[in-house]
């Protein structure tokens, strides 16, 4: 087994992914599937909670800000909602990464808590 092939390996035995749908073609033609429709609503909600959170900064009126944060707040978790169902369906996969890694950069971050310009900072 050459070193690329181990590689693959490696990586296939790390990847968290449900199986796809049952009948969905192997080559994506140009009608939308469910697939682009659930890609499709979840660029709009990445988009909204970008323009709400913009729009949350720099509200000037308490209420009007408090009114942004419920909406921005709804729509953060219809995006995760969404993303959510689309790993449930296979439509996303995740790599999970060597714990001797997340250690190393735990401790690489947790360094630089020495150098926050506040007191009390500090990494859990």
């Amino acid at each position: 087994m050459n070193m690329n092939q181990a590689q693959a390996n490696q990586q296939s035995m790390n990847t968290i992914q449900n199986p796809k749908p049952a009948g969905e073609p192997q080559v994506k033609g140009p009608e939308m599937n469910d697939r682009d429709r659930l890609n499709d609503i979840l660029a709009l909600e990445k988009y909204l909670t970008d323009s709400f959170n913009v729009s949350a900064r720099e509200a000037s009126h308490p209420e009007l800000h408090q009114d942004i944060m419920t909406i921005l707040n709804e729509t953060h978790a219809c995006q995760y909602e969404l993303y959510e169902l689309m790993f449930r369906k296979g439509y996303y996969k995740l790599e999970a990464e060597d714990q001797n890694k997340l250690d190393q950069s735990y401790q690489q971050f947790a360094g630089y808590s020495s150098q926050f310009p506040y007191t009390g900072g500090h990494v859990m």
